[in-house]
């Protein structure tokens, strides 16, 4: 059993195969888990008045009460209870519509023991408060991911959280640094200090020594009061230095000596003051390359990168685009506004995209297609609008004849200087049937016509 879950979890097993629930119960039971099964849907509903499962596994194909049927009503009696659904036909068409239905995972059968356990274990210790109200212990709750390459951030994270490194964060704009710093010191010993974070390309570089260690009242012009600065301020907490790869060289000098003193010396101070923090930078730039390029100092950079965490690109997590659009869409709809969906075809194109913006603009995305949606559906064009890519719309056969018959007829009479007769006779056509197209394309007969 994990050591963050909690002690022996229950776990609630749907399928009509009763073989399959045979092989999975051991399976779990042998993990430590335990398990209650339910052979359909009305079984499933007893089953949860009677165990409060913390975890639901729902075979999607079912007779009578199918996969997402059960997770609807799963969602209206214990509303926050983690389902997965499991499947023996599993594609796209299907991992949308349990995605957009709630569900937290999709599993296709036959179902890998490690990815089964992992998922349990991901969603029991990640997902939320256990729904018998009793608080689980959460690991970055607020990072939401199944990929395998965020679980191992999320991993590594947990063990130097306990630690006391400094932590350097790479990662591309808008993939979540600053969210992975606040879960690094959420899980440290000094979670009950504050957290204050600085980013370091925001602040003009005349006043960013300031904002940082404070300044002394008349160090110079504007400074009214005396300032403590961020480094006092978080003292016994965290520190993020965002953008750190933008730091002024001179302040990379009096940054390495805080780092290494451990005391802070205000503008316009004669003394210094001992601060005691835990520094976590980030950056979407190459420091090695800054490195070398002498823009950054060397001893800070391995003063700052005692353990670096990468955080990849949306491109390379696509796997938790689903996940991240069901979880906006719930805040979204939990803020009073419509709940919302996105079609099939929407959710393609959704995972398809670039994300040059990453999760940042992911949820941007989401959040200006919520808003224009006139239903309660989202169509895929309103997408590819959102995402800036060119209309690639085709209308239907029908719809694009009538428009290009109406626009010969408009062009074929004004060539013919509005005279329907030599109109016709280009046209090929006898002037009674030439009327007849005029009149059901609604082009007005005369010398100007409709868009003259």
């Amino acid at each position: 059993m994990h050591a963050d879950c909690p002690e022996r979890p229950r776990i609630l097993l749907v399928d009509d195969d009763v073989r399959l629930l045979r092989v999975l119960t051991l399976r779990l039971e042998s993990e430590g888990y335990s398990v209650a099964i339910a052979e359909n849907g009305e079984q499933a509903r007893l089953r949860l008045e009677e165990t409060e499962p913390d975890f639901v596994i729902a075979d999607l194909r079912m007779p009578d009460v199918d996969g997402i049927m059960l997770l609807q009503n799963v969602q209206a009696i214990r509303p926050g209870l983690p389902v997965a659904i499991l499947t023996a036909h599993g594609d796209i068409p299907d991992a949308v519509r349990a995605t957009q239905a709630g569900a937290v995972d999709f599993l296709t059968k036959p179902a890998r023991s490690d990815l089964l356990l992992e998922c349990i274990r991901r969603h029991l210790c990640i997902h939320g408060d256990r729904p018998d109200g009793r608080p689980a212990t959460r690991w970055a709750p607020e990072i939401l991911t199944q990929s395998p390459a965020v679980r191992a951030v999320l991993e590594n994270a947990r063990r130097v959280a306990r630690l006391d490194p400094a932590v350097l964060i790479s990662g591309p704009s808008g993939s979540g640094k600053e969210l992975l710093a606040r879960a690094i010191h959420g899980g440290s010993p000094r979670r009950e200090r504050p957290f204050v974070a600085i980013n370091c390309a925001a602040v003009p570089p005349d006043l960013l020594e300031s904002e940082l260690f404070g300044h002394k009242r008349g160090a110079f012009t504007g400074a009214h009061a005396d300032q403590p600065g961020l480094f006092r301020a978080a003292d016994g907490g965290s520190v993020l230095l965002d953008e750190i790869g933008d730091m002024p060289p001179l302040l990379q000098v009096k940054l390495l000596r805080v780092l290494q003193e451990r005391e802070v010396r205000p503008v316009g101070e004669v003394r210094s003051i001992p601060v005691d923090v835990r520094v976590i930078s980030a950056t979407h730039r190459d420091l090695e390359h800054l490195v070398r390029q002498g823009r950054f100092r060397e001893d800070l950079y391995y003063r700052l990168n005692v353990v670096e965490l990468r955080l990849p690109p949306l491109s390379e997590r696509r796997e938790d685009i689903p996940l991240l659009v069901a979880a906006r869409l719930r805040e979204l709809g939990d803020r009073g506004g419509a709940k919302k969906v996105y079609s099939p075809e929407a959710m393609e194109l959704l995972l398809a995209a670039r994300w040059p913006g990453n999760v940042r603009q992911l949820f941007n995305v989401v959040e200006r297609t919520v808003a224009l949606s006139p239903g309660r559906v989202i169509a895929v064009e309103l997408v590819r609008k959102a995402l800036g890519e060119p209309d690639t719309a085709i209308s239907p056969l029908d719809q694009a004849r009538d428009v290009f018959i109406k626009d010969y007829l408009i062009q074929t009479l004004r060539i013919a200087e509005g005279n329907v007769s030599r109109a016709a006779r280009l046209a090929g056509r006898n002037r009674t049937d030439f009327y007849k197209l005029m009149r059901r394309y609604g082009v007005p007969s005369g010398h100007r016509t409709a868009d003259e």
